[in-house]
């Protein structure tokens, strides 16, 4: 009797995933556990594990299909046999015995294996071997240098041939040559590259976003000074305790989360014509990743301390480079804070994350000149932007929670008031 490999269940509001690399072959031997393909979703990569020992029979959907929880991927033979491989005779009809690795063969091969997952993504490391691409040929763009899937295809595309139509011999006398219609073929100063599910589902949730909500922003201006001062002078013991910096991350989460408390149809969202109110603080982290912003989620940052919020997103950093998130980190949210500013970004308009009904947008500290108490000053300014839903926000509302991370932020001490 054979099992069925079947879509599982990919967390909340997942329902669809495209079928990505199959990790094994029709007829391989396969132990329980053992992953057999990847899906890929709006937000993570999932991995399909073997539910039986045996041999994996037919392959139903191949790479690149796009299936829904539920759908049978392929199926597994438990009582199956694998398919034989060939082996080279040698001239006597005996099997040529394969040398065996030396103990240092091995140990150089391990340690090249090690050198190269360090200097490439997981995913371009599996398009590569796939295609036979020469990783030491690929000059990596992204973080350190390191290869990712675009640097490898863009190889690819670089390598092969563009065909061209033969022209057919002339037999009839010519003919006067009509208009002549817009050429389809490819000039090869474009790159075409198939957008994956995620960017296609981002690009998706964007628009809807745009379009579903009463989107609007306003903005504000903050004095950096006195937070810059305090993580100066408080840097070296917090390092020293908690093993990671403080940075401006956890000062906002703080002042989001007490401004939430006062204004709290910003921790909310619309269900048919109910508002949904929450008194909990789940608060995205928008992180850039390879194929794409994802958004994981403190939860219960109310909860959390200075450093606790530190080093969850340090460790939310580091997974989205290795693409190690779960659906776990990404699920739900109540409000969004994202940080254009450590790209440089003087200014913005961030876009909802629904069902969301406010986003925080962070941006670059600049020196600038302010008056204090009738004088000229220089100080470090942040322009901040809260992107909100109209529906249930009132301008009012959206002014005066800005106001209150503003207030929070420039006399940090009242942060630990806030609790």
């Amino acid at each position: 009797m054979t099992i069925e490999i079947k879509v599982p269940q990919m967390g909340e509001s997942v329902v669809e995933a495209t079928v990505g690399e199959w990790l094994k072959k029709e007829g391989d031997t396969v132990n329980l556990g053992d992953v057999l393909v990847e899906l890929e979703t709006d937000k993570v990569d999932v991995e399909v594990g073997a539910e039986s020992s045996g041999v994996l029979g037919k392959i139903l959907v191949a790479s690149g299909e796009d299936v829904q929880v539920g759908d049978v991927l392929g199926t597994i033979d438990p009582n199956g046999s694998a398919a034989p491989s060939a082996e080279k005779p040698s001239a006597d009809g005996q099997e040529e015995a394969q040398p065996k690795e030396t103990p240092a063969q091995t140990e150089t091969k391990e340690k090249a294996a090690r050198e190269t997952a360090e200097k490439i993504t997981p995913v371009a490391q599996r398009m590569a071997s796939e295609e036979g691409v020469d990783v030491s040929r690929v000059k990596g763009s992204g973080p350190g240098g390191k290869v990712t899937k675009n640097d490898v295809a863009k190889l690819l595309d670089s390598a092969r041939p563009v065909a061209k139509e033969a022209k057919p011999a002339e037999t009839q006398p010519r003919k006067p040559a009509p208009p002549p219609a817009p050429s389809r073929e490819r000039d090869p100063r474009e790159e075409r590259v198939k957008m994956s599910r995620r960017r296609r589902t981002i690009a998706a949730r964007l628009v809807e976003a745009q379009q579903t909500a009463a989107m609007l922003t306003t903005f504000n201006e903050i004095d950096m000074s006195a937070v810059m001062e305090l993580r100066k002078r408080r840097q070296d013991a917090f390092v020293e305790r908690h093993g990671v910096k403080v940075g401006f991350t956890s000062f906002f989460v703080k002042a989001t989360v007490g401004a939430l408390k006062a204004f709290p149809r910003l921790n909310a969202e619309i269900d048919g014509d109910e508002m949904v109110l929450k008194s909990y603080y789940d608060i995205g982290i928008a992180v850039g990743a390879e194929e794409g912003l994802v958004v994981p989620v403190l939860r219960d940052a109310d909860r959390m301390s200075f450093a606790t919020i530190e080093q969850q997103v340090k460790e939310f950093a580091k997974k989205s480079q290795d693409g190690s998130l779960t659906l776990d980190d990404l699920r739900g949210g109540t409000f969004t804070i994202t940080n254009g500013g450590v790209f440089g970004s003087m200014l913005s308009t961030p876009i909802l994350n629904p069902p969301q009904v406010g986003i925080l947008g962070l941006h670059n500290i600049v020196e600038r000149p302010v008056v204090i108490n009738g004088e000229m000053a220089i100080r470090p300014i942040m322009y901040v932007a809260l992107s909100y839903d109209h529906r249930i926000v009132d301008g009012r509302e959206a002014v005066q929670f800005l106001v209150r991370v503003k207030e929070l932020i420039e006399d940090p001490e009242s942060l630990l008031l806030e609790g």
